[in-house]
Protein backbone atom coordinates (compact mmCIF):
# COMPACT_ATOMS: atom_id res chain seq x y z
CA UNK A 1 0.00 0.00 0.00
CA UNK A 2 2.71 2.47 1.02
CA UNK A 3 4.63 2.18 -2.34
CA UNK A 4 1.15 2.43 -4.31
CA UNK A 5 0.77 5.61 -2.37
CA UNK A 6 4.35 6.73 -3.30
CA UNK A 7 3.92 5.78 -6.87
CA UNK A 8 1.13 7.60 -6.85
CA UNK A 9 2.83 10.85 -5.49
CA UNK A 10 5.42 10.41 -7.91
CA UNK A 11 3.20 9.90 -10.91
CA UNK A 12 1.30 13.54 -9.71
CA UNK A 13 4.40 15.26 -9.25
CA UNK A 14 6.03 14.36 -12.76
CA UNK A 15 2.25 14.88 -14.52
CA UNK A 16 2.78 18.68 -12.92
CA UNK A 17 5.94 18.90 -14.11
CA UNK A 18 5.11 17.68 -17.61
CA UNK A 19 2.81 20.27 -18.38
CA UNK A 20 4.95 22.91 -16.88
CA UNK A 21 7.48 21.51 -19.16
CA UNK A 22 5.39 21.54 -21.68
CA UNK A 23 3.80 24.83 -21.62
CA UNK A 24 7.36 26.49 -21.28
CA UNK A 25 8.62 24.37 -24.49
CA UNK A 26 5.28 24.73 -26.95
CA UNK A 27 5.24 29.28 -26.22
CA UNK A 28 6.89 29.85 -29.63
CA UNK A 29 4.73 27.36 -31.19
CA UNK A 30 1.61 28.68 -29.84
CA UNK A 31 2.65 32.30 -31.28
CA UNK A 32 3.21 30.77 -34.70
CA UNK A 33 -0.15 29.07 -34.24
CA UNK A 34 -1.64 32.51 -33.32
CA UNK A 35 0.45 34.12 -36.25
CA UNK A 36 -0.88 31.29 -38.62
CA UNK A 37 -4.31 32.09 -37.71
CA UNK A 38 -4.74 35.43 -38.33
CA UNK A 39 -2.83 34.87 -41.54
CA UNK A 40 -5.74 32.95 -42.70
CA UNK A 41 -8.29 35.20 -41.45
CA UNK A 42 -6.51 38.04 -42.98
CA UNK A 43 -6.48 36.57 -46.34
CA UNK A 44 -8.12 37.58 -49.18
CA UNK A 45 -5.91 37.12 -51.98
CA UNK A 46 -3.80 40.38 -51.57
CA UNK A 47 -0.33 38.80 -49.80
CA UNK A 48 0.90 42.14 -48.14
CA UNK A 49 -1.91 42.03 -45.21
CA UNK A 50 -0.81 38.28 -44.61
CA UNK A 51 3.04 39.65 -43.83
CA UNK A 52 1.97 41.60 -40.29
CA UNK A 53 1.06 38.00 -38.41
CA UNK A 54 4.66 36.44 -40.05
CA UNK A 55 6.21 39.61 -38.64
CA UNK A 56 4.95 39.71 -35.43
CA UNK A 57 5.02 36.36 -34.74
CA UNK A 58 9.25 36.46 -35.73
CA UNK A 59 9.42 39.59 -33.02
CA UNK A 60 7.39 37.50 -30.27
CA UNK A 61 9.93 34.92 -30.94
CA UNK A 62 12.81 37.04 -30.54
CA UNK A 63 11.51 38.27 -27.63
CA UNK A 64 10.37 34.90 -25.98
CA UNK A 65 13.75 33.37 -26.17
CA UNK A 66 15.35 34.71 -23.01
CA UNK A 67 12.28 34.55 -20.97
CA UNK A 68 11.99 30.76 -22.15
CA UNK A 69 15.59 30.02 -21.60
CA UNK A 70 15.64 31.52 -18.07
CA UNK A 71 12.77 29.70 -17.20
CA UNK A 72 13.95 26.34 -18.35
CA UNK A 73 17.17 27.21 -16.15
CA UNK A 74 15.01 28.01 -12.87
CA UNK A 75 13.33 24.44 -13.81
CA UNK A 76 16.12 22.80 -14.12
CA UNK A 77 17.96 24.02 -10.95
CA UNK A 78 14.82 23.94 -8.59
CA UNK A 79 14.05 19.77 -10.30
CA UNK A 80 17.52 18.47 -10.20
CA UNK A 81 19.85 21.03 -8.83
CA UNK A 82 21.83 21.29 -11.83
CA UNK A 83 23.21 24.73 -12.07
CA UNK A 84 23.54 25.60 -15.80
CA UNK A 85 25.74 29.16 -16.48
CA UNK A 86 23.73 31.38 -17.97
CA UNK A 87 26.65 33.28 -19.71
CA UNK A 88 25.65 36.38 -21.01
CA UNK A 89 27.63 39.58 -21.57
CA UNK A 90 27.66 42.14 -18.55
CA UNK A 91 27.12 45.53 -19.50
CA UNK A 92 29.84 48.14 -18.32
CA UNK A 93 29.17 51.05 -16.66
CA UNK A 94 28.01 54.08 -18.16
CA UNK A 95 30.55 56.53 -17.57
CA UNK A 96 29.74 60.44 -18.22
CA UNK A 97 32.27 62.58 -20.05
CA UNK A 98 33.72 66.06 -19.33
CA UNK A 99 31.26 66.81 -22.43
CA UNK A 100 28.59 66.11 -20.70
CA UNK A 101 28.17 63.10 -22.94
CA UNK A 102 27.59 59.45 -21.77
CA UNK A 103 29.82 56.79 -22.63
CA UNK A 104 28.37 53.39 -22.57
CA UNK A 105 31.38 51.42 -24.12
CA UNK A 106 29.42 51.85 -28.21
CA UNK A 107 28.65 55.19 -28.36
CA UNK A 108 27.96 58.70 -26.65
CA UNK A 109 24.38 59.90 -25.97
CA UNK A 110 22.76 62.66 -24.02
CA UNK A 111 21.61 61.56 -21.57
CA UNK A 112 22.60 58.61 -19.50
CA UNK A 113 19.17 56.88 -20.13
CA UNK A 114 19.95 56.72 -23.86
CA UNK A 115 23.24 55.39 -23.63
CA UNK A 116 21.71 52.02 -21.36
CA UNK A 117 19.22 51.82 -23.85
CA UNK A 118 21.32 51.81 -26.81
CA UNK A 119 23.91 49.50 -24.69
CA UNK A 120 21.24 46.92 -23.71
CA UNK A 121 20.27 46.77 -27.80
CA UNK A 122 23.95 46.39 -29.00
CA UNK A 123 24.77 44.26 -26.20
CA UNK A 124 21.69 41.84 -26.90
CA UNK A 125 21.79 41.71 -30.43
CA UNK A 126 25.97 41.62 -30.36
CA UNK A 127 25.93 38.72 -27.73
CA UNK A 128 26.19 35.27 -29.03
CA UNK A 129 24.09 33.77 -25.95
CA UNK A 130 21.25 35.60 -27.67
CA UNK A 131 21.62 33.35 -30.76
CA UNK A 132 21.75 30.24 -28.52
CA UNK A 133 18.60 30.74 -26.88
CA UNK A 134 17.08 31.83 -30.15
CA UNK A 135 18.02 28.25 -31.14
CA UNK A 136 16.93 26.66 -27.96
CA UNK A 137 13.51 27.86 -28.13
CA UNK A 138 13.12 26.34 -31.72
CA UNK A 139 14.73 22.89 -30.85
CA UNK A 140 12.69 22.72 -27.28
CA UNK A 141 9.56 21.81 -28.84
CA UNK A 142 11.05 19.02 -31.03
CA UNK A 143 12.64 17.56 -28.14
CA UNK A 144 11.38 17.73 -24.24
CA UNK A 145 8.68 19.14 -25.42
CA UNK A 146 7.22 16.21 -27.46
CA UNK A 147 8.25 14.16 -24.77
CA UNK A 148 6.25 16.24 -22.08
CA UNK A 149 2.97 16.35 -24.03
CA UNK A 150 2.80 12.31 -23.72
CA UNK A 151 1.13 12.61 -20.36
CA UNK A 152 -1.74 15.51 -20.72
CA UNK A 153 -2.26 13.26 -24.47
CA UNK A 154 -3.12 10.61 -22.26
CA UNK A 155 -5.17 12.60 -20.48
CA UNK A 156 -7.26 14.39 -23.38
CA UNK A 157 -7.23 10.49 -24.93
CA UNK A 158 -8.86 9.19 -21.71
CA UNK A 159 -11.68 12.05 -21.24
CA UNK A 160 -12.63 11.67 -25.09
CA UNK A 161 -12.28 7.84 -24.39
CA UNK A 162 -14.88 8.05 -21.11
CA UNK A 163 -16.61 10.23 -22.48
CA UNK A 164 -17.82 8.57 -25.55
CA UNK A 165 -21.11 6.78 -25.98
CA UNK A 166 -19.36 3.94 -27.86
CA UNK A 167 -18.66 0.82 -25.66
CA UNK A 168 -15.57 0.71 -28.32
CA UNK A 169 -13.96 4.14 -26.79
CA UNK A 170 -13.61 3.16 -23.56
CA UNK A 171 -10.41 1.24 -24.65
CA UNK A 172 -8.73 4.32 -25.78
CA UNK A 173 -9.85 6.05 -22.54
CA UNK A 174 -8.07 3.04 -20.92
CA UNK A 175 -5.09 3.18 -22.46
CA UNK A 176 -5.32 6.91 -22.26
CA UNK A 177 -5.36 6.31 -18.44
CA UNK A 178 -2.16 3.88 -18.91
CA UNK A 179 -0.34 6.01 -20.66
CA UNK A 180 -0.54 9.26 -18.57
CA UNK A 181 0.14 7.41 -15.12
CA UNK A 182 2.96 5.62 -16.71
CA UNK A 183 4.89 8.49 -18.52
CA UNK A 184 3.93 10.65 -15.74
CA UNK A 185 7.02 10.48 -13.48
CA UNK A 186 9.35 10.38 -16.39
CA UNK A 187 8.03 12.88 -19.17
CA UNK A 188 9.69 15.51 -17.55
CA UNK A 189 13.06 14.27 -16.87
CA UNK A 190 14.20 15.34 -20.82
CA UNK A 191 14.50 18.85 -19.79
CA UNK A 192 17.97 18.12 -17.98
CA UNK A 193 20.05 16.82 -20.59
CA UNK A 194 18.60 18.41 -23.14
CA UNK A 195 18.97 22.08 -21.59
CA UNK A 196 22.55 21.16 -20.22
CA UNK A 197 23.35 20.29 -24.15
CA UNK A 198 22.01 23.59 -25.48
CA UNK A 199 22.08 26.27 -22.90
CA UNK A 200 25.67 25.76 -21.50
CA UNK A 201 27.96 28.69 -22.77
CA UNK A 202 29.88 27.54 -25.76
CA UNK A 203 33.86 27.07 -25.28
CA UNK A 204 34.01 31.04 -27.22
CA UNK A 205 31.33 32.37 -24.56
CA UNK A 206 33.47 30.43 -21.39
CA UNK A 207 36.92 31.91 -22.69
CA UNK A 208 35.35 35.29 -22.88
CA UNK A 209 34.19 34.89 -19.24
CA UNK A 210 37.36 33.96 -17.96
CA UNK A 211 39.47 36.77 -19.68
CA UNK A 212 37.02 38.65 -17.92
CA UNK A 213 37.21 37.49 -15.18
CA UNK A 214 41.15 37.12 -14.98
CA UNK A 215 41.19 41.09 -16.07
CA UNK A 216 38.79 42.15 -13.56
CA UNK A 217 41.34 40.00 -10.67
CA UNK A 218 44.11 41.51 -11.99
CA UNK A 219 42.85 44.88 -11.61
CA UNK A 220 41.78 44.29 -8.05
CA UNK A 221 45.25 42.80 -7.31
CA UNK A 222 46.70 45.81 -8.53
CA UNK A 223 44.66 47.77 -6.15
CA UNK A 224 45.18 46.01 -3.27
CA UNK A 225 49.17 45.58 -4.09
CA UNK A 226 48.88 49.34 -4.18
CA UNK A 227 46.65 49.67 -1.22
CA UNK A 228 49.23 47.30 0.43
CA UNK A 229 52.12 49.32 -0.71
CA UNK A 230 50.45 52.54 0.99
CA UNK A 231 49.89 51.13 4.30
CA UNK A 232 53.50 49.88 4.73
CA UNK A 233 55.17 53.18 3.61
CA UNK A 234 52.37 55.16 5.92
CA UNK A 235 53.39 52.74 8.71
CA UNK A 236 57.08 53.55 8.18
CA UNK A 237 56.71 56.97 7.94
CA UNK A 238 54.76 57.06 10.87
CA UNK A 239 56.71 55.15 13.39
CA UNK A 240 59.53 53.52 12.62
CA UNK A 241 61.44 56.34 10.65
CA UNK A 242 60.13 58.77 13.25
CA UNK A 243 61.44 57.04 15.51
CA UNK A 244 65.13 56.44 13.42
CA UNK A 245 65.02 60.29 13.19
CA UNK A 246 65.03 61.27 16.87
CA UNK A 247 67.44 58.25 17.72
CA UNK A 248 69.66 60.55 15.02
CA UNK A 249 68.74 63.56 16.48
CA UNK A 250 69.25 62.43 20.15
CA UNK A 251 72.84 60.55 19.32
CA UNK A 252 73.64 63.93 18.06
CA UNK A 253 73.20 65.84 21.52
CA UNK A 254 74.88 63.10 23.30
CA UNK A 255 78.41 63.48 21.39
CA UNK A 256 78.00 67.63 21.84
CA UNK A 257 76.98 66.96 25.43
CA UNK A 258 79.64 63.86 26.30
CA UNK A 259 82.33 65.77 27.87
CA UNK A 260 80.58 69.14 29.33
CA UNK A 261 77.43 67.54 31.05
CA UNK A 262 77.73 63.54 31.02
CA UNK A 263 74.58 63.37 32.88
CA UNK A 264 72.40 64.54 31.03
CA UNK A 265 73.88 62.49 27.70
CA UNK A 266 73.77 59.50 29.84
CA UNK A 267 70.09 60.05 30.25
CA UNK A 268 69.77 60.81 26.31
CA UNK A 269 71.73 57.55 25.80
CA UNK A 270 68.91 55.78 27.97
CA UNK A 271 65.80 57.46 25.78
CA UNK A 272 67.84 56.33 22.63
CA UNK A 273 68.01 53.02 23.57
CA UNK A 274 64.08 53.20 24.30
CA UNK A 275 63.55 54.47 21.12
CA UNK A 276 65.50 51.76 19.68
CA UNK A 277 63.99 48.85 20.99
CA UNK A 278 60.23 50.37 20.01
CA UNK A 279 61.63 50.79 16.31
CA UNK A 280 62.52 47.60 16.20
CA UNK A 281 59.15 46.09 18.09
CA UNK A 282 57.47 48.46 15.55
CA UNK A 283 59.36 46.54 12.44
CA UNK A 284 58.65 43.36 13.81
CA UNK A 285 54.74 44.33 13.77
CA UNK A 286 54.81 45.32 10.58
CA UNK A 287 56.61 42.17 9.07
CA UNK A 288 54.70 40.01 11.12
CA UNK A 289 51.75 41.84 9.38
CA UNK A 290 53.37 41.45 5.74
CA UNK A 291 54.11 37.84 6.56
CA UNK A 292 53.92 36.58 9.86
CA UNK A 293 57.00 34.37 11.01
CA UNK A 294 54.66 31.04 12.60
CA UNK A 295 52.82 30.98 9.16
CA UNK A 296 56.62 31.08 7.13
CA UNK A 297 57.96 28.72 9.35
CA UNK A 298 55.06 26.27 10.50
CA UNK A 299 52.41 26.30 8.13
CA UNK A 300 48.48 27.53 7.90
CA UNK A 301 47.42 25.44 10.65
CA UNK A 302 50.06 26.19 13.51
CA UNK A 303 49.55 29.40 12.07
CA UNK A 304 45.66 29.81 12.73
CA UNK A 305 46.11 27.99 16.34
CA UNK A 306 48.47 30.77 17.15
CA UNK A 307 45.86 33.15 16.15
CA UNK A 308 42.95 31.77 18.13
CA UNK A 309 45.24 31.72 21.00
CA UNK A 310 45.34 35.79 20.67
CA UNK A 311 41.53 35.88 19.55
CA UNK A 312 39.29 37.91 22.16
CA UNK A 313 36.73 34.46 21.56
CA UNK A 314 37.03 31.02 22.85
CA UNK A 315 37.69 29.64 19.71
CA UNK A 316 38.33 25.99 18.64
CA UNK A 317 40.56 24.93 15.62
CA UNK A 318 39.72 21.25 13.89
CA UNK A 319 42.79 20.68 11.16
CA UNK A 320 43.14 17.53 9.04
CA UNK A 321 45.58 19.39 6.25
CA UNK A 322 48.18 16.84 5.53
CA UNK A 323 51.12 18.58 2.85
CA UNK A 324 51.49 22.46 3.08
CA UNK A 325 49.57 24.34 0.80
CA UNK A 326 51.51 26.62 -1.49
CA UNK A 327 52.59 29.99 0.40
CA UNK A 328 50.46 32.57 -1.38
CA UNK A 329 47.11 30.30 -0.65
CA UNK A 330 48.38 29.92 2.93
CA UNK A 331 48.96 33.73 3.11
CA UNK A 332 45.36 34.37 1.46
CA UNK A 333 43.79 31.67 4.37
CA UNK A 334 45.55 33.13 7.00
CA UNK A 335 44.74 36.62 6.92
CA UNK A 336 41.02 35.54 5.56
CA UNK A 337 40.46 33.88 9.04
CA UNK A 338 42.24 36.47 10.63
CA UNK A 339 39.48 38.69 9.36
CA UNK A 340 36.46 36.53 10.05
CA UNK A 341 37.70 36.38 13.64
CA UNK A 342 38.47 39.80 14.11
CA UNK A 343 34.68 40.53 12.45
CA UNK A 344 33.08 38.10 14.97
CA UNK A 345 34.71 39.95 18.21
CA UNK A 346 33.89 43.53 16.45
CA UNK A 347 30.54 43.49 14.63
CA UNK A 348 28.77 40.15 15.51
CA UNK A 349 29.57 40.00 19.63
CA UNK A 350 30.10 36.55 19.54
CA UNK A 351 31.64 34.58 22.38
CA UNK A 352 32.43 31.35 20.47
CA UNK A 353 34.24 30.65 17.51
CA UNK A 354 35.31 27.11 15.21
CA UNK A 355 37.29 27.11 12.75
CA UNK A 356 37.96 23.61 10.51
CA UNK A 357 40.68 23.41 7.85
CA UNK A 358 40.22 20.28 5.74
CA UNK A 359 41.46 18.75 2.72
CA UNK A 360 38.91 17.38 0.25
CA UNK A 361 38.53 17.04 -3.90
CA UNK A 362 38.18 20.19 -4.00
CA UNK A 363 41.30 21.86 -2.66
CA UNK A 364 41.45 23.31 0.93
CA UNK A 365 38.36 23.82 2.87
CA UNK A 366 38.07 26.40 5.62
CA UNK A 367 35.11 27.23 7.68
CA UNK A 368 34.51 29.43 10.36
CA UNK A 369 31.39 29.70 12.41
CA UNK A 370 30.53 32.09 15.32
CA UNK A 371 27.60 32.28 17.52
CA UNK A 372 27.15 35.82 17.01
CA UNK A 373 24.01 38.34 15.95
CA UNK A 374 24.13 37.02 12.35
CA UNK A 375 23.20 39.49 9.11
CA UNK A 376 26.64 38.93 7.75
CA UNK A 377 26.29 39.45 3.81
CA UNK A 378 28.95 40.20 0.56
CA UNK A 379 28.23 43.82 -0.43
CA UNK A 380 29.91 45.70 -2.84
CA UNK A 381 32.92 47.53 -1.10
CA UNK A 382 32.71 45.45 2.02
CA UNK A 383 35.56 43.55 3.75
CA UNK A 384 33.81 40.18 2.76
CA UNK A 385 33.55 41.30 -1.13
CA UNK A 386 37.70 42.40 -0.57
CA UNK A 387 37.90 38.92 1.07
CA UNK A 388 36.21 37.16 -2.63
CA UNK A 389 38.06 39.10 -4.58
CA UNK A 390 41.43 37.63 -2.91
CA UNK A 391 40.23 34.26 -2.97
CA UNK A 392 39.19 35.04 -6.84
CA UNK A 393 42.80 35.17 -7.64
CA UNK A 394 43.25 31.76 -6.88
CA UNK A 395 40.11 30.48 -8.23
CA UNK A 396 38.86 30.43 -4.63
CA UNK A 397 35.14 30.94 -3.56
CA UNK A 398 33.88 32.42 -0.30
CA UNK A 399 29.89 30.96 0.78
CA UNK A 400 28.37 33.11 3.65
CA UNK A 401 25.68 31.38 5.51
CA UNK A 402 24.65 34.20 8.29
CA UNK A 403 20.31 34.51 9.35
CA UNK A 404 19.39 37.07 11.61
CA UNK A 405 20.03 36.20 15.11
CA UNK A 406 23.14 34.19 13.82
CA UNK A 407 25.20 31.41 14.34
CA UNK A 408 27.35 32.72 10.88
CA UNK A 409 29.21 30.67 8.59
CA UNK A 410 31.81 31.42 6.27
CA UNK A 411 32.92 28.89 3.58
CA UNK A 412 36.54 29.80 2.11
CA UNK A 413 37.63 27.16 -0.76
CA UNK A 414 40.96 27.19 -2.78
CA UNK A 415 41.35 24.67 -5.11
CA UNK A 416 45.30 23.58 -4.87
CA UNK A 417 47.07 20.96 -6.98
CA UNK A 418 50.28 21.00 -4.34
CA UNK A 419 48.04 18.76 -2.51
Amino acid sequence: MRQLMSWVASAAVGFVRACVVLVVSMLVPAVWAAAAGLWMWWWGGNPWPGLAPLLWASVGTLALARPICRMTRSIVAKWTGTVITPGYRQAAPVVRMSTGYWWNGFSYERTSRDARRDQRMRLWWSDPATWRDLRFAVIAPFTMGVIAAVPPAGVVAAVVGFGHPAPSMRLIGVLGVAVAIGAAPYAWRPVRPVAVRFLRPSPAMALADRVDELTAQRADTTVAQAAEIRRIERDLHDGAQARMVALGMSLATVEKLMETDPDRAKALLRDARAGATASLAELRDLVRGISPPVLTERGLVDAVRALALDSPLETAVSADLGLRPDPPIESALYFGVAELLANAAKHARAAHAGISIARTDAGIVVDVADDGTGGAGVRAGGGLDGLRRRLAVFDGTLEVTSPAGGPTRVRMVVPCESL
